[in-house]
């Protein structure tokens, strides 16, 4: 037994009956393990994917889901599914944008004519960016957006001179590219969204052995693996799926975090800012909750997608 929380160890003697989340993602992985837990205690969940056919397989037998159809690479599926969310009337509690694609081969993607975005910085940051403000008048007062990022955000901060990688694709930099917009997008919505009582938070599940990982080979591995002072690399200890969805349910629904937001969290608590320097194995760099940074992606993000739910 490893003693770490899972999503359901977080809301053991939590009723959430009467609740909706809205959960990116929720058919593999850690994505999986947060519908359960959701559901498990009450909660009615979205649970929208590209693939709703394989969706429905996977959350067979849990009851309160609804699988729908949304690519989060594709801005016209985002607006068809944010229109129907809209159109139900149903409020959401919790919005928990796990869905992403790691260190894939360079892909272009983008609206009809243009497809010149990164895959990416297209699908883990824009989607989940388009898809918030599109719904943004269904969340609840004193609802929560959850971010989920990594630590592969110390990889690269916002690479504000070619974000599409029009010149040099690097896998892992894109990557981590991507998961740093992450958290730079939970800070800045917390600014524009707290008066309303809506707050925000980015997270880190932990290493967890997901399908997320489908395109990875060993030595791309070895390319991003952390040294310690002797230059030995040190191994991520990995966790289970319900464990790495521990993190984002207790985001979701702690009362700890009440009053609170814009923050970095890990292992059930508020993560630590570190300082630039090489990749660590916990904590939050600090472009990546600098809130000049986030208001600077925010408005980068409205006009490519032209999107913004606070203009």
């Amino acid at each position: 037994m490893s003693g770490l929380p899972t999503a359901a160890g977080v809301l053991d003697g939590i009723d959430l009956s009467g609740r909706t989340a809205l959960v990116t993602g929720g058919y593999s992985g850690i994505g999986t393990e947060v519908v359960r837990a959701l559901a498990g205690a009450g909660a009615h969940v979205l649970a929208p994917a590209r693939r709703p056919g394989k969706a429905e397989e996977v959350l067979a037998g849990i009851d309160g889901v609804q699988v729908g159809e949304l690519d989060l690479a594709d801005q016209d599926s985002v607006a068809t599914y944010a229109d129907g969310v809209l159109g139900s009337g149903r409020p959401l509690d919790y919005v928990i944008g796990n869905a992403g694609v790691m260190a894939c081969p360079e892909t272009r993607v983008g609206p009809a004519g243009r497809a010149e975005w990164e895959l990416q910085l297209a699908t883990n940051h824009l989607g989940h960016y388009a898809l918030v403000n599109r719904v943004w008048p269904a969340i609840a007062a004193s609802g929560r957006v959850i971010s989920v990022s990594s630590t592969g955000h110390h990889l690269s901060d916002i690479r504000w001179g070619d974000p599409w990688f029009a010149v040099g694709y690097d896998k892992w930099l894109a990557y981590g590219q991507s998961k740093t917009a992450n958290v730079l997008f939970a800070v800045h919505l917390d600014r524009l969204a707290r008066d309303r009582g809506v707050r925000a938070f980015s997270l880190h599940p932990g290493a967890i052995l997901t399908p997320l990982g489908r395109h990875l080979q060993a030595e791309d591995l070895d390319a991003v693996m952390t040294l310690d002072a002797d230059g030995q690399p040190l191994l991520p200890d990995f966790r289970s799926p319900e464990e790495g969805a521990a993190t984002a349910v207790w985001a979701a629904t702690s009362p700890t975090l009440d009053g609170r937001g814009g923050l970095y969290l890990e292992d059930c608590g508020i993560a630590e800012v570190v300082p630039p320097g090489p990749q660590a194995t916990s904590g939050v760099k600090d472009y990546a909750v600098d809130p000049e940074a986030a208001a600077r992606l925010w408005a980068w993000s409205a006009e490519v997608t032209g999107v913004d739910a606070f203009a």
